[in-house]
């Protein structure tokens, strides 16, 4: 079965919003090992962008990787059709 976009957005983001929280903490923990100095607002700013990227970085990653399963999963088999071009 074909994942959705949205659907694709959805796990995405859901996997971010997980991931923020352990950055967060892992940043407040290990940054002051590093000898870096940072108040809970910038940690939480820096979580926030690095949020912002790996949703992108996710959602593109996996509808690559989707297009790739399609196109394997109908190589070869009768009424196949090229998939369309990605997005931007």
């Amino acid at each position: 079965m074909k994942q959705s976009r949205l659907m694709s957005l959805v796990e995405s983001v859901v996997n971010v919003i997980v991931g923020y929280g352990v950055a967060v903490v892992t940043q407040i923990l290990i940054f002051p090992i590093f000898g870096l100095h940072t108040t809970l607002a910038q940690n939480l700013k820096m979580g926030a962008i690095f949020s912002f990227v790996s949703i992108a970085r996710s959602f593109v990653l996996r509808r690559l990787f989707e297009r790739i399963r399609v196109a394997n999963h109908c190589d070869g088999h009768a009424g196949y059709e090229e998939p369309a071009p990605l997005r931007r």
